[in-house]
């Protein structure tokens, strides 16, 4: 699929808004996973993507000598582009062998260089094409929807919300609204796309 194709496609209609989506299918993370195997720049973004609560922005500025050391269980203390504030996060393990298994084929390793290094512009990616590369990788993998630079970060409280068993399941929501500094749970579950369970047992009370 060509760029020009990637950045129009599922663009709303002028005077429409389209959300961009999470990646709701396992299978498909999976999937892409597989087909970036051979790409471990690639498979180390998206993976921390889909396992942090981070902004594109924010994970394009990674530095190498911020996460060359850390282990499963270190946080990372990122500077939100929104407020200027820092977000911390826990690495888990598999957002850890990403990052280490990258690091050994990574083209610098000096501590300031950028983590996700452009072989075009010689600096960090920026947010244009880590659009197109979401949109890409959600397209090989068969996805129909819109995907752009939210979908990843919106894919990790997705599946928090949807399949975390080990935390009680009345804090998940509250624990999300902190994760994403949202003042209410109405605005985490329009931001996730997600139905509240009130409102979807309304539509099946009544048939007419």
């Amino acid at each position: 699929m060509s760029l020009e194709r990637l950045r129009n496609s599922n663009h709303p209609k002028s005077g429409s808004t389209t959300k961009v989506e999470p990646i709701r299918d396992l299978a498909a993370i999976a999937e892409i996973k597989k087909k970036l195997s051979c790409r471990p720049r690639d498979l180390c973004l998206f993976t921390l993507g889909i396992n942090t609560a981070y902004r594109a922005n924010e994970l394009l500025s990674i530095r190498v000598g911020q996460v060359a050391h850390l282990r499963a269980g270190d946080v990372l203390s990122l500077k939100q582009s929104k407020n200027g504030r820092y977000r911390t996060i826990t690495l888990n393990g598999v957002a850890v062998q990403a990052i280490q298994t990258w690091l050994g084929h990574h083209p610098k390793t000096e501590e300031g260089a950028p983590l996700f290094w452009s072989q075009r512009t010689r600096k960090s990616l920026s947010v244009s094409p880590f659009i197109n590369m979401v949109k890409g990788w959600c397209a090989e993998a068969g996805l129909k929807g819109n995907y752009g630079s939210h979908t990843l970060r919106k894919t990790w409280g997705y599946h928090q919300l949807r399949g975390n068993t080990k935390t009680p399941p009345h804090l998940v929501l509250p624990l999300l609204m902190e994760a994403y500094g949202h003042a209410r749970q109405q605005q985490t579950l329009e931001y996730l796309c997600i139905q509240s369970d009130e409102v979807a047992s309304l539509f099946m009370q009544v048939e007419l």
